[in-house]
């Protein structure tokens, strides 16, 4: 019995048409989040991706990277799809290039050792 009285005040409150607002006015507020939300989170990330997959064509024999597992190692081999990492005396691993976290440079040593 509340409920019908409400919606029934509600019906008199508004008689006849209702006002429509502009459509584009209703859009604003979403385009506004999108705007800040490509702003702030893809294009950074788009560009950090792109940094990284540089970095990791550039690779040659001699580099010194760090895998995302954490894997220290020197570059041996580089092809099209993975990389060949001598991380002791007679120990190589074959990683993707996608596994690639860091790279040291040159001759440079891991922090610790």
């Amino acid at each position: 019995m509340m409920f019908g009285g409400f919606f029934g005040i509600l019906q008199q409150a508004a008689p006849g048409a209702r006002p429509q607002g502009n459509m584009l006015t209703a859009l604003v507020p979403f385009l506004l989040v999108f705007v800040v939300f490509y702003l702030l989170i893809i294009m950074p990330t788009r560009k950090k991706q792109k940094k990284h997959q540089d970095l990791v064509n550039n690779l040659k024999p001699g580099d010194r990277v760090v895998t995302s597992g954490g894997i220290f190692g020197t570059v041996m081999g580089v092809q099209p799809d993975k990389i060949e990492l001598k991380i002791a005396a007679n120990v190589k691993i074959d990683v993707t290039k996608s596994a690639i976290g860091a790279i040291l440079g040159q001759g440079e040593k891991p922090q610790g050792q």
